[in-house]
């Protein structure tokens, strides 16, 4: 078969490194990929937002299967123009993917179907934005969304008023997020433990993938503003058969099947963000498509064909194999350009990856990074994902962490404290 990855991020490259593995990828194509990709595929310079451009593209080259890694292609509806064409695409359609595009109408959706989520208002102008903050219904502190798509970044925690009406002047004034922060929603601030739970569907059946936990926030000690995800490991050390059940039964179930009743069928990766709270799980966003960084984490445990099980989904037959993993636990640890998630350079020579290449069990799948004349640059602002798993947490991330010294760029940085086990906040 030949392969289309989508995307440019550390998550395509982990996606296409275990495509490369499989027996059916003859070979494999990026769109427009990064340094790393251009090691394992062939780069095609078409940005993954000029969806028309790279459906000719994909039918004049006869690709057999595209995989599509971020949100914004699927939210524009690269799946329909591809279906359209007779292509063979994995990833939900523009319908199905609206709830991830637009956070007001995945609150609507959960408020319809009584899919626990906090308790939120919608704001479709600053005043009243201000007149909700003002009215004492929510206390500190408060979230206020974005509605549309801004790279995981839409969202802010509030503590006090002060910092609720700058937020606003952010976003609905100065237009921080463009069209995307036009209507915002103001949300009650739930208190947990925050989990990624991520499945495979097929619009009516559902695989779940073992479960990961992802770190946001920029600096140690979940410190700082939040990010795309600075760290993962797999398995959630907080997730027990009955909480797992109760996601699949309260959140998972619910939402696929009532997309399907609404002509929305969703075949594809469906993320749940989640906090665990003392009433039990509540979404807090939904996503259309694999995590970044928790696929990089997923991947290193996956057993199966990755290739035969995206066309089962692609195929409605998703429970024709069991899909298998190794018990044996992942992590992965971003290393950030100096000043993300804010603003960062870019251009910085990246030392060292030749040597850790040779680290037995050590896999690093680049993200922001460009390969020119032999050597790769910085081209973003989370740069590699060192990943490694191992028989246990603790050799995993000792591993991951001996290691990433031999790496550097100028203003490098990563947590330190990925996969170090704390009690709830």
């Amino acid at each position: 078969m030949k392969i289309l990855i989508v995307g440019s991020g550390g998550r395509e490259h982990a996606l296409a490194w275990k495509i490369s593995q499989s027996p059916h990828c003859e070979k494999l194509y990026a769109a427009p990929g990064n340094g790393g990709l251009a090691q394992i595929a062939e780069l095609v310079p078409i940005e993954d937002s000029h969806v028309v451009e790279l459906a000719d593209w994909a039918k004049d080259n006869k690709i057999d299967l595209t995989v599509v890694g971020p949100e914004i292609p699927l939210a524009m509806g690269i799946v329909d123009e591809f279906e359209d064409r007779g292509l063979k695409i994995y990833g939900p359609s523009k319908k199905a993917a609206e709830i991830e595009k637009s956070k007001i109408f995945a609150k609507e959706f959960m408020s319809r179907h009584r899919i626990p989520t906090g308790s939120f208002k919608i704001a479709d102008t600053p005043e009243q934005a201000m007149k909700i903050l003002n009215s004492g219904e929510f206390g500190f502190p408060v979230v206020i969304k974005a509605d549309g798509l801004a790279a995981g970044k839409g969202v802010s925690i509030c503590a006090n008023i002060k910092r609720a009406e700058d937020t606003i002047n952010e976003m609905m004034v100065k237009k921080k997020f463009g069209p995307a922060g036009e209507r915002v929603i103001i949300e009650e601030h739930l208190k947990g433990r925050e989990l990624s739970f991520i499945v495979l569907t097929d619009g009516v059946r559902v695989q779940p993938l073992v479960t990961t936990m992802d770190h946001k926030a920029a600096y140690d000690g979940d410190k700082g503003p939040n990010t795309g995800g600075m760290g993962a490991i797999s398995p959630s050390p907080y997730v027990s058969e009955k909480l797992f059940s109760q996601i699949m039964d309260e959140v998972i179930f619910p939402t696929i099947t009532r997309l399907l009743e609404e002509g929305r069928r969703f075949k594809g990766t469906l993320y749940a963000g989640l906090m665990i709270t003392d009433d039990g799980p509540k979404v807090l966003e939904y996503n259309c498509r694999f995590g970044d960084p928790e696929t990089q984490a997923q991947l290193l445990r996956l057993e199966s064909d990755l290739v035969e099980i995206l066309m089962s989904v692609i195929e409605e037959d998703l429970l024709q194999q069991e899909i298998k993993w190794s018990l044996k636990p992942s992590g992965c640890v971003v290393l950030a350009s100096g000043g993300y998630p804010l603003k960062y350079e870019t251009g910085k020579l990246i030392a060292g990856l030749e040597e850790v290449a040779k680290v037995p069990g050590l896999v690093i799948f680049q993200a922001g990074t460009s390969l020119v004349n032999g050597h790769f640059y910085t081209s973003g602002g989370r740069v590699l994902n060192v990943c490694a798993s191992e028989p246990s947490l603790t050799q995993t991330m000792k591993k991951i962490y001996e290691h990433i010294p031999t790496i550097y760029f100028e203003g490098m940085f990563y947590r330190k404290d990925i996969g170090a086990i704390k009690e709830s906040k």
